[in-house]
């Protein structure tokens, strides 16, 4: 028996401080302790690294703060189009959906996908209309949706409006006003007491993307992997740059045919590799001790950790903060 280990992102680029009152950078981490303690439950009841990957990943996509489930991104026809993926290091079984529309929670039907479809990858109508024939909880698209959301979408498309210099992103189609259009992915990783490990991504990728277009996190190797013995993690970033890189796995790939420890395989590619590219980037791994990682090269990511002695701490800028016991 091994100490369980949970680690969760909320997505890297963190607003500035300045730019929220206290009260709900607050909330904030009380939703990322809300889902430590939600995934901790299932390890702690002897539950499996991928069901407490699950949980706690639900518990992020129902809060407003984060780009996943009920406060995704808006296409650029706004609408909202969701991509989620569960990978088991146990066994390496995965499963994905994406441009989902319907479904609640995604990372449900990613791991359904996973365990009762025979496939990896599911999309668009097709993911929505097997997640409710397996009885998963279904949606109206509208949703998702909140008002910050809402005003980042008009505000990147009137600043695209306003002409060719205004323009950044992939292929020139979105403009970040600020950090709030981009935050926001969200991850988890574990290790049970079995010593599996399992990890997943949830997103509603960015604020006027095209309809139809899907990024890392529900894609494995790119912005999710895990592999028992090796590592778990969980990626937030540029999709695009993430997937071109199959990031989640190179951190892998480091480790067990290079012999990197977890530090320098996951700060070689977030400190080095994307940051020298002028990404934007970060992720959550844990490796087969147990030992965890919480690497970012923005002004801060929303983050926690439950470590082998059961401390939590959570964090969203470069402070962390004690929370205390499980």
């Amino acid at each position: 028996m091994t100490p369980p280990v949970l680690a969760l992102h909320g997505g890297c680029g963190t607003l500035a401080r300045e730019l929220l009152p206290a009260a709900e950078w607050d909330e904030v981490r009380a939703h990322l302790a809300q889902a430590l303690r939600a995934g901790w439950g299932v390890l702690g009841a002897g539950g499996s690294a991928v069901q407490a990957v699950e949980a706690t990943i639900v518990v992020l996509e129902d809060s407003p703060h984060f780009n996943a489930g009920h406060g995704a991104a808006l296409t650029s026809e706004a609408r909202h189009e969701l991509d989620a993926s569960l990978m088991d290091g146990a066994t390496l079984q995965a499963g994905a959906v994406c441009t989902v529309r319907r479904i609640r929670n995604p990372i449900r039907a990613a791991r359904a996908v996973m365990e009762r479809s025979g496939c990896v990858l599911l999309s668009g109508p097709a993911a929505d209309d097997f997640a409710q024939a397996q009885g998963l909880a279904m949606v109206d698209n509208a949703w998702f949706t909140t008002p910050r959301r809402v005003k980042a979408l008009a505000d990147i498309q009137a600043a695209r409006a306003a002409g060719p210099t205004a323009q950044a992103g992939p292929a020139g189609a979105m403009r970040p006003i600020s950090e709030a259009d981009r935050h926001g992915t969200v991850g988890a990783v574990a290790r049970d007491r079995a010593g599996h490990l399992a990890a997943g991504t949830s997103t509603g990728g960015f604020n006027d993307k095209p309809p139809g277009r899907v990024g890392d996190s529900p894609l494995i190797g790119a912005g999710t992997y895990a592999m028992d013995g090796v590592c778990a993690v969980s990626c937030t970033g540029m999709g695009e740059r993430f997937i071109r890189h199959v990031a989640a796995y190179d951190i892998a790939a480091r480790m067990r045919y290079a012999g990197q420890a977890l530090e320098q395989a996951s700060d070689h590619l977030v400190h080095d590799l994307m940051h020298g590219h002028g990404i934007g980037a970060g992720l959550v791994a844990v490796d087969a001790q147990g030992r965890v990682r919480a690497p970012f090269n923005t002004l801060g990511m929303a983050r926690g950790w439950i470590d082998a002695t059961g401390h939590l701490h959570v964090a969203t800028h470069q402070e962390v903060f004690d929370a205390g016991r499980a």
